[in-house]
């Protein structure tokens, strides 16, 4: 209900809330505010220290004379609630926004969802991609789909390369690996980074963006990343 981003957010409008019937046949009964891995429904606005702040940094409502502004003024952003890192629900949080986006293009849109960009700003610190295979192969069956994705590198000056990162060390050329600058265009020294393995460095260092209950700061590479995603969206 925060003043400054429900209007940017996404709702499955061809689903009938709350009926126990799975009414677009995406196999998701009661999807309607977005999906849940954990509990197996659409309860995705617990807790939202995080998760709010994040998506206020991708699109806070702009032009409206209150608030903040997200990178992206005008967009939909659905929330998929990821429970905690683990590659199984990592499958299962990309598999939402990867069947949605299939539905919407085997439908000519007129079901499912036309997302262009997810974004991770959440992982596993020192995590190998060899030992996710299937969580870094979703981002090629996302590409594939026309899905790019932004992940987080770790808030540690750790060499990714080396010691590895979840998701920024999947090599797949769908996906977007982020680490944190400062105003200076500097690398945050509590940031990751790898010359293989980060594409990119963007502002999450003194974000001011909104929070669960008002507006306050909020950084590290969780900051950084969703103005990344936030762009790609707006390129479109």
């Amino acid at each position: 209900q925060h003043e400054d981003i429900k209007g940017n957010l996404w709702y499955n409008h061809h689903e009938i809330p709350n009926n126990d019937i799975d009414d677009d046949n995406n196999g998701y009964v009661d999807d309607f505010q977005g999906w849940n891995v954990g509990t197996d429904d659409d309860d995705v606005y617990s807790g939202g220290g995080h998760g709010t702040p994040v998506s206020g940094i991708i699109g806070a409502v702009g032009n409206n004379k209150i608030g903040v502004s997200g990178v992206n003024w005008k967009v939909k952003i659905m929330m998929v609630n990821y429970n905690s890192p683990t590659e199984a629900n990592a499958l299962s949080a990309y598999g939402y926004a990867y069947s949605m986006r299939k539905l919407y293009n085997e439908t000519n849109g007129k079901k499912g969802a036309f997302i262009v960009a997810t974004n991770a700003s959440w992982g596993i610190d020192n995590g190998k991609a060899e030992e996710a295979p299937l969580w870094c192969a979703m981002y090629d069956a996302l590409g594939s789909i026309g899905v790019l994705n932004c992940g987080a590198t770790a808030n540690a000056n750790t060499d990714v390369d080396v010691d590895g990162d979840l998701p920024t060390s999947c090599e797949s050329e769908f996906l977007i690996s982020v680490t944190n600058l400062n105003r200076s265009d500097a690398k945050v020294v509590s940031a990751g980074y790898g010359r293989k393995s980060i594409d990119i460095g963007a502002y999450g260092d003194q974000a001011f963006t909104v929070s669960r209950t008002g507006y306050s700061g909020f950084g590290g590479t969780s900051g950084a990343t969703p103005h990344v995603t936030g762009m790609v969206g707006l390129l479109y």
